[in-house]
């Protein structure tokens, strides 16, 4: 079997160049629709998440490790911590449970 490589590449390009420029092309006054941009608004969050939560679990050598340091992650983000301070918690949380369990 061989496959084009060059054709693979370029409907790639093509896809990905028609979803950033499209709506700059066809969009042209402000979009003033509540819903729509509270919408738009919660995507980056949303696709962040989808992405990110279940590598958090499947990370860790014992799933429960990854679920309480993703509890912990929250309760520290909700609470105002900063990022940083939720990293590290979260990696504390991670390694001990892990020295624990295992």
């Amino acid at each position: 079997m061989q496959y084009n490589i060059y054709g693979y590449i370029f409907v790639m390009f093509a896809v990905t160049y028609l979803i950033r420029v499209l709506p700059l092309t066809l969009i042209r006054r402000p979009i003033r629709n509540r819903f729509i941009r509270s919408f738009l608004y919660y995507v980056p969050y949303v696709t962040l998440s989808v992405m990110v939560l279940p590598d958090i679990v499947q990370a860790t050598s014992a799933p429960l490790a990854g679920l309480l340091a993703l509890a912990s992650g929250v309760a520290l983000a909700w609470s105002g911590k900063s990022l940083f301070t939720v990293a590290v918690a979260s990696c504390a949380v991670v390694f001990i449970t892990e020295l624990i369990v295992l």
